[in-house]
């Protein structure tokens, strides 16, 4: 995915570099910067009083998550400025801790994994509380959405049809292929609990190598298009499954959990009207309509903001 000009602040940057790297995402994005956004997204200052300022991870789908709740948040008169393309949830949630972002929107299950690898994941309802249970005390949930997006282990078509693999086969199908293969996915997918690690002390499976990419991005698509992956990373709601006929392979062990998308907020910096404008956003966006967005935004090279922006006077949230 690539975008124009206008779009770059959209564009998702990964590397497996440490500081290096992170500091010439940050010169890319204060050069990208929008009026609204603060030049340097990983500064780490405290919010403007009276401002709500909504943050995002490095994928795509976080922007376009982001904009959805801050232009909710701006229809009910609040006042919203952005940090876009942050980076990982290491980074952002540090910075939600420290006041500097107001609202992120999350995944609740993946966030439960990140806050407490060895809980477990028993229901949507059940992580929400156990989230909050373990989240610092200045945070909090609101109210899940019906859509879900998870991680998931896809394979290219070449590779699928070489195993003979298909959408019913599982996880534990993949163990004697394994050893064959090259996964790709963001550099934090090699350490996590819902990765690397899980997969091989739930599953068994041991790759040939891993391969650092980005978060389901166009790096990871483009990898596993032309075979340098054959296993990657894939994100459950990525158009890129059905165009590039990929195989999500079944994961009954529930490694990836639940991913219902979940706005994280600052407690005393949102005010209830602003918690009121995301629950209703909450309530609105299922996994169909969020599959859609992504596709205008992915395949048909829209701008988030506009995409945001016309969803919400959709559904009746402008």
């Amino acid at each position: 995915m690539t975008f124009t000009a206008k779009r770059s602040r959209y564009r998702t940057r990964h590397t497996g570099a440490a500081a290096v790297a992170l500091t010439a995402a940050v010169a890319l994005l204060a050069g990208c910067s929008s009026d609204d956004e603060p030049d340097n997204p990983l500064a780490g200052e405290k919010a403007e009083a009276g401002t709500v300022v909504v943050g995002s991870n490095n994928f795509a789908e976080s922007t376009l998550l982001a904009d959805i709740y801050g232009e909710a948040l701006r229809a009910k008169g609040l006042k919203v400025s952005y940090k876009h393309n942050i980076g990982s949830r290491e980074t952002t949630y540090g910075l939600m801790k420290n006041g500097s972002i107001t609202v992120l929107p999350e995944y609740n299950g993946s966030l439960l994994a990140y806050l407490d690898p060895k809980a477990g994941q028993e229901s949507a309802e059940a992580v929400n509380e156990a989230v909050k249970a373990k989240l610092d005390k200045k945070l909090t949930l609101l109210e899940s959405s019906p859509a879900e997006n998870k991680d998931s282990v896809s394979l290219n078509a070449e590779t699928a049809k070489k195993y003979g693999l298909t959408a019913e086969s599982t996880l534990a199908d993949l163990k004697e292929t394994a050893p064959d293969l090259v996964i790709g996915g963001s550099p934090e997918f090699q350490t996590r609990q819902q990765g690397l690690k899980g997969l091989e002390t739930v599953y068994g499976l041991k790759f040939k190598s891993f391969k650092a990419l980005d978060a389901g991005g166009p790096l990871t698509q483009a990898a596993l298009t032309g075979n340098e992956v054959q296993a990657a990373d894939v994100f459950t709601t990525d158009p890129t499954i059905v165009k590039e006929k990929f195989v999500v392979l079944k994961d009954p062990e529930n490694l990836f959990g639940f991913a219902n998308v979940t706005p994280l907020v600052h407690k005393d910096a949102l005010p209830q009207e602003g918690v009121d404008a995301l629950n209703a956003v909450s309530a609105k966006l299922d996994t169909e309509t969020l599959l859609d967005l992504d596709a205008q935004i992915q395949l048909e090279k829209k701008d988030p903001l506009d995409v945001a922006r016309a969803w919400l006077k959709s559904a009746g949230l402008d």
